[in-house]
């Protein structure tokens, strides 16, 4: 007798509910997936992998109360077996390089259909990494394996906080604003700041942010 095979289980993350409920009844459809957890916001998904860990996280990049690049980089060093995909409606390069240096395996835009989202849970299944098609014509294979190769990147090493501080001094922003957006004190900012010139062998700030650029760590779009 062949064998029963296996769920592949996947747990959504999205602070809207309508949309939760739209992609789980997508995803229900399909018999060899299923939907075995939900949450509104960074902590509630951390909260649900402690109980949960399931095959697959589909994560809303805009998350509130832990955005979902820090979510992804604190889920792949704690279960490093979960495949994520994230959803989002922006099609910036700074959304796209920051989720893929954190390790995610796929992005998927809110404009995708119902089919597409399908396409995408197949494909990073079978362990491949996924790019809407919306993005394709955007991104060639070289600059997205690039920032899906761990030993490629040279920001995989960064703390979510210090992908945070990156982003900011890319923007422009002074150690004192920072403070002050992230509730931080100055000198926590000028201690991470520190330890992004030692973990990236960079001489002083200017130096810093031409590396970023280069590299492709590009600042959020709100920055």
């Amino acid at each position: 007798m062949a064998s029963e095979r296996k769920t592949y289980t996947i747990v959504l993350a999205d602070d809207h509910v309508l949309i939760r409920h739209g992609i789980k009844n997508i995803i229900n459809q399909t018999p060899e997936f299923q939907v075995v957890g939900e949450a509104g916001n960074g902590k509630e998904l951390l909260e649900e992998l402690e109980k949960n860990v399931p095959d697959m996280l589909i994560l809303d990049i805009m998350m509130p109360k832990l955005s979902g690049i820090e979510a992804v980089s604190l889920v792949k060093r704690k279960y490093p077996r979960i495949k994520i995909l994230m959803l989002t409606m922006h099609k910036t390069m700074g959304y796209f390089y920051s989720a893929m240096s954190a390790g995610a395996d796929g992005y998927l835009m809110k404009g995708d259909s119902g089919e597409e989202l399908l396409v995408a849970i197949k494909k990073i299944q079978e362990g491949k990494t996924y790019l809407s098609p919306l993005l394709a014509d955007d991104f060639t294979d070289d600059v997205l394996t690039a920032h899906r190769n761990q030993q490629d990147s040279p920001f995989k090493g960064l703390t979510g906080r210090e992908q945070e501080i990156l982003r900011l001094v890319v923007a422009g922003f002074t150690s004192k604003a920072m403070a002050e957006k992230l509730r931080l004190s100055s000198r926590t900012v000028d201690h991470h700041r520190a330890r992004l010139l030692q973990k990236l062998n960079m001489k002083n700030t200017v130096d810093l942010v031409n590396f970023a650029v280069r590299n492709g760590f590009v600042p959020f779009e709100e920055f």
